[in-house]
């Protein structure tokens, strides 16, 4: 299935619970994920595929289903 993420909250503290990346490194991460079409097996599998590609896990998601 094809997902398109329409909102997303990233975890980007370290271990320490300290935010560890600079305001233009966050928006650079949301740009390259908002709006973007995601393939995915369901939302877990959507969660799991945008954590790898970040490298930042994330705290929410909404999205939408892109009908093909």
């Amino acid at each position: 299935m094809q997902f398109q993420v329409t909102e997303i909250e990233f975890d980007f503290t370290d271990d320490s619970g300290e935010d560890c990346l600079s305001e233009n490194t966050r928006q650079a991460i949301y740009e390259e994920t908002i709006g973007q079409i995601w393939e995915a097996d369901d939302e877990e599998d959507l969660v799991e595929e945008i954590t790898c590609a970040t490298g930042w896990c994330i705290k929410s998601i909404d999205y939408r289903h892109v009908l093909q």
